[in-house]
């Protein structure tokens, strides 16, 4: 049967009240669509306007929205956008309503919802949660729909996936921290956790991984300043790839970069701040591949020190995470997701299929 190529429409949006982090997931899944040949295009509203930057860096096309994910006149706005393109399908993530994700399938493109709190009933024709939990059982579906759940389908953008193999083996000392609390950083830990981080006396050197457009960017940047060379502030890939490679313990929010620095093997101490987020985190304490601390709100600075000081202290420990992380997340998931999308693709619309849930 002879399938149009038609683009890949992504609807999402990149605020600070709304969060970055559905922005970024689109983002790497846009990448994994290129790898087979689909255009890609963002209708997003931006704030602030440099990620548009960011975007097209990516082989992306952008459109600007006039209204965020969800809004009632930003409803037509996507289905005019959707046959203004005549997309294959179109991926949907953050804040959409049950009405909303209706409106778009009554367009005749396949729907694709990227969701971590199963907060609606989905009628999209694929519903991916990148991570750990929750599982199926909270999911409501109608008709037709398929699950993509589990730690198959996390999200990992290529510059984890490069260097999964470089730090095959942990790097001698001395110790360095990474602090990488997302892409969100709902919970204003960066700053605090680095200055106290800075104290530990087993910790030689900090590297702080954030965007350029974190509220305190600018005060991150004045405290590595006067740090003696102690503290670095991160935004640049190439410089990230370095610090990957040589990180002994990382703190991270239990959100897609804790999964991104499962793939590479970066042992690490979760404190994390959303309820989807702390799910994810206390599954990935199970698999064994880091501590969860608790909600960051409730972890005191004593407790993180000494949390940090059992994990420098044992190299077996470190060694165990990083294997254990590497086995739960081998940075395939975009590719996977891509594949159920295609399967979509290629198979007649059935009013009469029942749900079928794939999870991991």
């Amino acid at each position: 049967m002879e399938v149009k190529r038609g683009p890949i429409l992504f609807r999402c949006d990149a605020t600070t009240d709304g969060g970055f982090e559905p922005f970024y997931q689109c983002l790497s899944l846009a990448a994994a669509m290129q790898r087979r040949r689909r255009g890609t295009y963002f209708f997003s509203y931006l704030d602030p306007l440099s990620l548009a930057t960011v975007i097209h860096r990516g082989n992306n096309e952008w459109v600007a929205a006039e209204s965020q994910v969800g809004e009632a006149d930003d409803v037509d706005a996507t289905v005019r956008e959707v046959r203004r393109l005549n997309a294959s399908a179109v991926v949907v993530a953050g804040g959409a309503s049950a009405e909303y994700l209706k409106a778009l399938t009554e367009t005749g493109t396949r729907v694709i919802s990227i969701d971590s709190e199963a907060a609606v009933k989905f009628p999209s024709k694929l519903v991916v949660n990148p991570f750990l939990a929750p599982g199926a059982k909270p999911y409501r579906v109608q008709h037709g729909t398929q699950l993509l759940l589990g730690k198959r389908f996390a999200l990992v953008r290529g510059i984890f996936r490069r260097q999964r193999t470089i730090r095959a083996t942990e790097q001698p000392g001395p110790f360095r921290a990474l602090v990488a609390f997302g892409d969100d950083d709902a919970g204003d830990q960066t700053l605090l956790r680095t200055q106290q981080l800075l104290d530990m006396p087993k910790v030689d050197k900090v590297s702080v991984v954030t965007r350029t457009h974190h509220p305190r960017y600018d005060e991150l940047k004045e405290f590595a300043d006067g740090s003696k060379g102690k503290v670095e502030v991160i935004t640049e890939v190439k410089e990230l790839m370095t610090r990957l490679v040589r990180a002994h313990v990382a703190l991270t929010a239990g959100d897609t970069t804790a999964l991104e620095l499962c793939c590479v093997g970066i042992p690490q101490l979760m404190l994390p701040t959303k309820q989807t987020h702390l799910l994810n985190a206390k599954r990935m304490d199970d698999e064994g591949v880091g501590t969860f601390l608790g909600a960051a709100a409730d972890v005191s600075e004593k407790e993180l020190a000494e949390a940090v000081a059992l994990v420098l202290d044992d190299p077996m420990e470190r060694m165990g995470m990083n294997r254990c992380a590497r086995r739960l997340i081998d940075g395939r998931g975009g590719d996977r997701i891509v594949n159920g999308l295609e399967i979509i693709l290629h198979t007649p619309v059935r009013t009469d299929a029942g749900a079928v849930r794939l999870a991991a």
